[in-house]
């Protein structure tokens, strides 16, 4: 599990919003009902514990709890960022379009820097092979059509550690 937050967002916690996040730094209990896991551990209810991450995203203080599957260990040895000169006038719509196909995990909108790099939309995607990736990007491109100018798959060349926000216990003060 993920959690993502800002630097600026962390004043805003309360002390049961840092003993949830602590309890949840190494991901989510692997259990059928994980709020409830959590709710026990903290001397909560499920639904307060389900209602607090739900109040931490709506005010900003988090921005998603989201898995964060292990691609190796699943078989999917193959990563490959793909990247797209899509047209500033459908960048939108295909950007919402590419992400939400089934196996794009997540897709990006992110500024060009010419003259270097013309790409604008980022979609990662996993495979068991560099053959299904390679079949995936071209389905992605087949969906761009004509507003696509350009594409490349950046492949990954290193697992790089994933983890979501962390937090430091604090200091007692006197």
């Amino acid at each position: 599990m993920s959690i993502s937050t800002s630097k600026s967002e962390q004043a805003k916690l309360t002390e049961q919003d840092r003993e949830l996040i602590m309890a949840t730094q190494e991901g989510l209990p692997l259990v059928s009902d994980p709020w409830g896991e959590l709710g026990r551990q903290l001397g909560m209810r499920a639904e307060d514990v389900l209602a607090r991450f739900q109040q931490m995203q709506n005010s900003g203080v988090i921005r998603r709890v989201a898995a964060v599957p292990d691609h190796y260990k699943l078989g999917y040895r193959y990563n490959g960022m793909t990247v797209w000169d899509v047209s500033d006038s459908a960048i939108s719509e295909m950007g919402q379009r590419v992400g939400d196909l089934p196996f794009v995990s997540h897709c990006y909108r992110r500024p060009r820097h010419l003259p270097y790099w013309s790409f604008n939309l980022f979609a990662m995607v996993h495979g068991t092979s560099r053959e299904e990736v390679e079949d995936k990007a071209r389905q992605i491109k087949d969906l761009l059509g004509d507003s696509c100018a350009g594409n490349t798959i950046l492949y990954s060349s290193a697992i790089l550690k994933k983890t979501g926000l962390r937090l430091r216990k604090q200091k007692d003060t006197p």
